[in-house]
């Protein structure tokens, strides 16, 4: 049986980034549910008890990019230029057996040093007796969520970037809220959330076996040397960009628990919870340029395989089109804060002057990101542990100095400065040693027509946060949208509009 796709041979294009782009949106839009998701958790299991879920799962994700080797990132170079579907499985076999392997030996020694682990977190007395079965129990998280990351990033190196949209969002997401929810009215309490993760991560392994097989000749699986060439390949690319996923977990999951291991008790579990809440608010910024990162990496590394030529295209474009989304995105989203904290109940709004600065860092990063992805596909294996090196040598600074004085704002200082440093030193690296920058004729236009835009919106939001949430919340959406509208019609170019294909014609774009 021949898979369903495999990757284009013609020139990449705008088109294809654009389409790409698009899809993937849709698959990352479970980080949207999720803030819907987690004020009902909140409700249910308490800010505190939420936050010890919170800290375990920062944990599972923190590990799984560490142990995971780098083989999510590893495919996006090596199956876009595997010269057959055999070399393409024996990449795909090669990231399963050195991202699975270590994943699942860290799960069982979990296990049996979770007594040892348990006293390290801070907790409410009345929740310490449910750490060690819960961390025995949600371990198991661990190998099952490198399995999704494998086997959806391989569907993305073959191009097909809508995959992950039953998997992420209905899978991942509602039936975990679903399950949630009914063991909780059972009487499980937060046990159950703990069960209702792990069912969800179970359902999605299965359902990603089965997308494998439709775009991957799995029979080859067992074909061939399984330490030939393409093992060599998908390990060295692996590795080289590990430093660089690892700092990006470091700063995505890691605060949540550094702020848990300083502040004692159940204060720590709240911090641990408040930060994750403001995470999730700026992640709406994120999901842009995270669907760019996962689309410019394989189709980089195909455009690479014609001409260096179509990669400095793409590269371009994606910069315009992102400036284009995000900057009022950012701008009304961080108006919007105090309403959005509001629904998560009382005492969230400390969180405040978090959420701003995470959601300004990100926007400035989304706009120079595409550089990390390019970076990774297209220029030496050695040039992408400097970002990772330097950005977490800033923010640890920015750290030591500011988390003493507001941890929880210090805290996302910090991590703000990082993503600046990690995305903006690859811009440089690629302008210096591949002659490759995003800035071309067009930039200038986007940036001045987008931030003016943006300004506006911003003014006519601000006001708006000073009435109830129930209506401050619609009016921020609705002035976001419509500044996100006006911002991609008169700040972008015609052709830029046009490459959105059906979108920009049923949106009036064009």
């Amino acid at each position: 049986m021949e898979p369903e796709d495999s990757p284009q041979s013609s020139p990449v294009t705008s088109r294809h980034v654009a389409k790409g782009v698009g899809t993937t949106l849709l698959s990352r839009l479970g980080a949207v549910i999720e803030l819907v998701s987690q004020p009902l958790y909140v409700a249910m299991f308490g800010l505190a008890s939420f936050g010890i879920y919170t800290v375990l799962w920062a944990a599972v994700n923190l590990f799984e990019n560490v142990f995971d080797l780098g083989m999510t990132s590893a495919m996006q170079r090596t199956v876009p230029q595997a010269k057959d579907d055999r070399d393409a499985v024996a990449s795909l076999r090669a990231a399963m057996i050195l991202g699975l392997g270590p994943c699942t030996l860290v799960a069982a020694l979990c296990v049996i040093f979770a007594p040892q682990i348990a006293p390290l977190l801070n907790v409410a007395e009345s929740d310490r007796a449910l750490l060690v079965p819960s961390i025995r129990l949600f371990a198991w998280a661990l190998p099952l969520w490198a399995f999704v990351e494998i086997a959806t990033s391989a569907l993305r190196a073959r191009h097909l970037f809508g995959a992950e949209i039953r998997l992420r969002i209905v899978w991942e997401q509602v039936i975990r809220l679903v399950l949630a929810a009914i063991l909780y009215f059972a009487g499980l309490g937060l046990t159950g959330l703990f069960i209702a993760h792990m069912t969800s991560l179970f359902i999605t392994v299965l359902l990603s076996i089965r997308l494998l097989s439709r775009h991957y000749v799995l029979s080859h699986m067992t074909q061939g040397p399984v330490f030939g060439t393409m093992f060599g390949d998908t390990a060295k690319a692996g590795l080289s960009v590990l430093p660089a996923n690892m700092v990006g977990r470091l700063f995505g999951d890691a605060p949540a628990i550094v702020l848990n291991l300083l502040i004692p008790g159940a204060n720590g579990a709240s911090a641990a919870a408040l930060y994750t809440i403001g995470r999730k608010i700026s992640s709406v910024v994120q999901l842009v340029r995270v669907a760019f990162v996962y689309v410019l990496a394989p189709l980089a590394s195909s455009a690479l395989r014609h001409d260096i030529n179509h990669v400095r295209t793409i590269y371009a474009y994606a910069t315009r089109l992102i400036t284009a989304v995000v900057t009022p995105l950012a701008l009304v989203l961080s108006a919007a804060t105090i309403p959005m904290l509001a629904v998560f109940g009382h005492g969230a709004n400390a969180a405040q002057g978090a959420v701003v600065l995470l959601i300004l860092a990100r926007g400035i990063e989304a706009i120079l990101g595409p550089s990390v992805p390019i970076l990774q596909v297209v220029s030496g294996y050695g040039r992408q542990i400097v970002a990772s090196i330097v950005g977490l040598a800033g923010a640890c600074a920015v750290a030591a100095v500011a988390i003493p004085l507001s941890p929880l704002t210090g805290m996302a200082g910090a991590v703000g400065m990082g993503f600046l440093i990690s995305s903006a030193i690859p811009m440089v690296q690629l302008r210096i040693h591949d002659g490759l920058h995003p800035f071309d004729g067009g930039f200038r236009r986007v940036l001045v027509r987008a931030v003016g835009i943006s300004l506006v919106a911003l003014a006519i939001a601000l006001p708006a946060t000073l009435l109830h949430e129930a209506i401050a919340l619609p009016i921020c959406v609705i002035v976001g949208l419509t500044a996100m509208w006006c911002s991609c019609r008169f700040a972008l170019r015609r052709p830029d509009r046009e490459s959105l294909g059906k979108t920009a014609r049923k949106l009036r774009l064009v």
